[in-house]
């Protein structure tokens, strides 16, 4: 699939690239996209009307200093809210269109976003190159279930249990999770706990499952990750992170 190419490893622009543009917008992406990235991480929520919006939080709080819900909204009133830069809220459908070389990442964060997720993804012939998760597992059973073949990575469960797995070295039951994804997608500590190992990244490439960590914007720790043979560096700084691998490679 388009998702896991070129070979890794891979960055993943977080919500874009969002120096000098407001995240998950279109701007951000294509910030992204000219610094060189391939993969763009973001996040849907479902609009008032039905339509899947580029969007991290379910509130217009942080972005817009407004204290209104993003479903409370039709897409037409949230492409008109001020972001910043001249940018206003994009639908799914918009980024899919307007990057048609880019490999998405998409977090889906609600239940009302799951079907125009998917809509979203089929109407753009979208499928090859992207990958669906979500930190709910129900949701993304859900949305794989109307997307077969598509590339998917472990929700907070099946990561909480593929870390408990490796950590008791419970092949067997580390397998049965590995075998339902193409990638595992974890922050390299939680609650002061490395969960990234060299451990689970041996279990994850004996299964040909890749492994992700996010977040990481400071170059050192970019290269540590690397050199322990992670395959994708989630990042706010693609524009650090780009070059770092090019360097190496």
């Amino acid at each position: 699939m388009a998702f896991l190419e070129p070979a890794p490893p891979r960055v993943l622009a977080h919500r874009g690239l969002a120096i000098d543009a407001p995240e998950n917008t279109l701007l951000a992406f294509a910030r992204a996209m000219a610094v060189g990235a391939t993969h763009i991480e973001t996040d849907v929520h479902a609009s008032h009307d039905g339509h899947a919006v580029v969007a991290h939080d379910d509130t217009l709080k942080r972005v817009a200093g407004r204290e209104v819900r993003v479903d409370h909204l039709s897409m037409a009133e949230l492409r008109r809210v001020d972001l910043g830069h001249g940018q206003g809220f994009a639908s799914l459908g918009e980024a899919l269109d307007g990057f048609p070389d880019a490999r998405f990442n998409i977090d889906i964060k609600s239940e009302a976003a799951i079907a125009p997720t998917v809509a979203a993804i089929l109407d753009a012939n979208a499928t090859s190159r992207v990958l669906v998760t979500s930190f709910s597992e129900k949701r993304r059973l859900a949305a794989l279930a109307m997307l077969p073949g598509v590339a998917t990575s472990t929700a907070a469960r099946s990561s909480a249990t593929l870390f408990a797995s490796s950590s008791l070295r419970m092949a067997r039951r580390a397998r049965k999770v590995l075998d339902t994804v193409d990638a595992v997608q974890l922050p390299e500590r939680y609650k002061g706990v490395r969960v990234v190992t060299p451990r689970l990244i041996r279990m994850a490439h004996d299964a040909g499952v890749e492994v992700h960590v996010w977040t990481v914007n400071d170059p050192a720790d970019m290269g540590r990750l690397l050199d322990l043979g992670v395959d994708g560096i989630v990042t706010d700084r693609a524009d650090l992170a780009i070059p770092l691998l090019a360097a190496r490679q």
